[in-house]
């Protein structure tokens, strides 16, 4: 949900043509998750940022997002995702439930929520989800950064992440009760 341009994974879904005019209509639906390492007690000890370049080259920390597609659970597109953004061996471990800890809408006009999106109006479904593998960032993510929740929690690295995702990456730390 970033400015930056994922290469949609199924080409054949919609035409960049169709989707530009469906974001202008209606709200596009999103999964997101902020991958963590936990210890053996199930507490967060790392949380993963990716970071990317924009066509423009500027540089900022995004979450793992994307849409969810036609006919595609919420489970799936949460695994896909994940996939396409930390690479196949993350193994991340998705919850039992698709309730996310989080509902977060995001509005094309600044003031409208803490959450923007230049593009469109979007409603994203927010998980926090613990991977156990190795991950490498595929996709337009040049590396996945862990920091400690205090340090993923920080007002600089906040001030990195676009659209609001600092107020959300937060969020997702209170929600394991990782912020101290």
């Amino acid at each position: 949900m970033s400015s930056v341009q994922t290469p949609d994974p199924n080409p054949g879904w919609l035409s960049e043509e169709e989707l530009h005019s469906i974001r202008q209509r209606l709200p596009i639906l999103y999964v997101e998750a902020v991958p963590v390492r936990v210890d053996g007690m199930g507490i967060v000890t790392e949380v993963g940022v990716l970071l990317r370049a924009s066509p423009e080259g500027e540089m900022s920390r995004m979450l793992v997002s994307g849409r969810v597609m036609y006919g595609e659970s919420l489970r799936t597109a949460l695994f896909r995702h994940l996939e396409k953004d930390l690479g196949p061996m993350a193994f991340p471990q998705l919850p039992p439930s698709p309730v996310p800890f989080q509902v977060a809408e995001y509005f094309p006009l600044p003031g409208s929520s803490v959450y923007t999106d230049a593009r469109q109006h979007a409603v994203s479904l927010a998980y926090v989800v613990p991977v156990t593998g190795t991950c490498e960032p595929r996709q337009d993510a040049l590396e996945l950064t862990w920091l400690t929740p205090h340090q993923a929690a920080s007002p600089e690295v906040a001030d990195e992440m676009e659209g609001g995702r600092g107020a959300l990456l937060r969020s997702a730390l209170a929600s394991v009760g990782a912020l101290h």
